[in-house]
């Protein structure tokens, strides 16, 4: 059963509107932009209408949007394994905090429980789960959209990566280009609200 599958026969009571995943990492970074963005870009989310789905911690980037999208009354949803209680605090102020066994059930709850992905700055962590879901949409088991803000030109080389792939046939431009690159958080938003609202 692919994710398509499994959300049109769970019940979508508990999100009454659209949904967002942000993938960031859990800490703070090197440039205070970092995490001025991820403030803001939970404060913009709350603002247009739509809900944040997150790893559940309330330290480093995830932390700041989470923060930011409370700010404005938004409705945050955070998912986190049990064993990261440990390493990632979570967040004591969300809408929800789902503890789940592990790193897998994580990813398929946020995934199962949004509408689109944008990814910010962070580590392996971050970049593991949105190749993950890129890989997911390549293999037809999700078709929604996947962003990346490129805060300080942060994903240059990972877009330098995905070009060399799809120059090498490794990669078609189709799915390259599901893969969107976006500047600003004005652009993103305006994406995001033609996408889902």
């Amino acid at each position: 059963m692919n994710l398509k599958t499994l959300e049109n026969s769970t019940s979508t009571q508990s999100n009454p509107k659209p949904h967002v995943a942000v993938y960031c990492g859990s800490k703070l970074g090197s440039e205070p932009t970092f995490s001025a963005q991820a403030y803001e870009l939970g404060a913009r989310l709350a603002q247009a209408g739509l809900g944040l789905v997150y790893g559940g911690a309330s330290i480093g980037l995830m932390g700041q949007v989470a923060d930011g999208c409370l700010s404005e009354q938004g409705q945050v949803i955070g998912v986190i394994p049990e064993f990261m209680l440990d390493y990632e605090v979570a967040h004591d102020f969300l809408s929800e905090l789902h503890v789940v066994a592990d790193m897998h059930e994580r990813k398929a709850l946020m995934a199962l429980r949004s509408h689109a992905f944008v990814t910010l700055p962070g580590g392996l962590g971050t970049l593991e789960e949105i190749l993950e879901m890129a890989t997911w949409r390549q293999l037809g088991q999700h078709d929604k959209p996947m962003y990346l803000l490129n805060t300080l030109g942060f994903y240059d080389p990972l877009i330098a990566h995905i070009d060399s792939a799809l120059a090498h046939g490794f990669i078609s431009l189709v799915d390259r280009d599901r893969l969107v690159l976006v500047d600003t958080i004005d652009e993103l938003i305006e994406r995001l609200k033609a996408d889902l609202l």
